[in-house]
C-alpha cells in the first residue's frame, strides 16, 4: 500500500470532503447527517465520528482493471471463498484462493483494502469474503451485529442503504409482521433508499460499535434481475 496513503489514514481521523455528497440526502437531512462521502480515501476515517454510520470512498476503476474484473467473473461464475489474512500475506493468500485466475492488478487492489482496513482499526488480521453473486444475498433491510464492515462491489449493482432519519427500526425483522419492506412502514418513500456505486469502498458501522447501539446502518443487497452478476468483497474484524 502507498506509504503516503497509509499515513493519511492513520492521522486524518477527522477529515472529509462534502464536494460529492448525495444531494437529496443533504437537502432532507441537514440536521441528521449520518454519512460522509468523498473521492479521497481518507474519508473512511470519518467512521470514527459520532453520528456517522457510513463512510463512502467514491472511486472509479480504469478500463484495464474493469476488463480484468470481468475476466475473473467469466472464469469463476460460482466463486465464493472466505479467508483470514493480514497485510503481510494478503496478496499471496488471495492469489492462492483465486487459483491464479485474478490479475495482479485485481490482487493488488484487494490487498490494499486489507492494508487500509487493518491500518484504520489497528488490526493484525481480518476476515475476507469474496463472492460472485447471481441473486440477492440479503434481500431484506437489516443491520449487522459487528463493530464495522467494509463492503465494495467490484462489478454489478451495489448495496442499498437507508439514512438514520428515514428508518422506523421497530419495523425491522419480525417487526415487519411478514410484510415486505416497501409496505411495512420501515421507510416512508422509495426515494429514501440510497444506493452505492460499483467501485465505492464503504464502511458500515454496526450495532457492536461502542456507543452505536440502535444506530447500526440499515442496508440490504440490491434488487437485481436473474441474469445480473455481482462481484462482492467484504472485510470484517478478525
Amino acid at each position: 500500500m502507498n506509504a503516503v496513503l497509509t499515513e493519511s489514514l492513520a492521522t486524518s481521523i477527522s477529515q472529509s470532503s462534502n464536494a460529492s455528497l448525495i444531494e437529496n440526502i443533504k437537502e432532507q437531512a441537514s440536521q441528521n447527517l449520518c454519512f460522509s462521502a468523498s473521492e479521497e480515501p481518507t474519508v473512511l476515517s470519518d467512521i470514527y465520528k459520532t453520528g456517522i454510520n457510513i463512510a463512502i470512498w467514491q472511486r472509479n476503476f480504469d478500463e484495464e482493471l474493469t476488463d480484468e474484473i470481468n475476466e475473473f467473473i467469466a472464469l469463476n461464475p460460482n466463486f465464493s471463498k472466505s479467508i483470514s489474512l493480514s497485510p503481510d500475506n494478503a496478496f499471496e493468500k488471495l492469489e492462492f484462493a483465486t487459483d491464479g485466475t485474478a490479475s495482479k492488478a485485481l490482487l493488488d487492489n484487494m490487498a490494499e483494502l486489507v492494508d487500509m482496513f487493518c491500518c484504520l482499526f489497528e488490526l493484525e488480521e481480518v476476515g475476507l469474503r469474496l463472492a460472485v453473486l447471481n441473486q440477492a444475498m440479503c434481500p431484506r433491510f437489516h443491520f449487522d451485529q459487528v463493530p464495522c464492515r467494509l463492503v465494495t462491489t467490484y462489478h454489478g449493482a451495489a448495496t442499498q442503504w437507508l439514512p438514520n432519519y428515514s428508518v422506523d427500526r421497530s419495523k425491522l425483522g419480525r417487526g415487519s409482521n411478514g410484510q415486505p419492506d416497501s409496505a411495512s412502514g420501515l421507510y416512508a418513500h422509495e426515494s429514501d433508499i440510497q444506493q452505492m456505486v460499483s467501485g465505492d469502498v464503504v464502511l458500515l458501522k454496526g450495532e457492536s460499535w461502542n456507543g452505536n447501539e440502535n444506530a447500526g446502518l440499515v442496508h440490504r443487497s440490491p434488487v437485481t434481475s436473474s441474469d445480473e452478476t455481482r462481484l462482492l468483497l467484504t472485510l470484517d474484524f478478525g
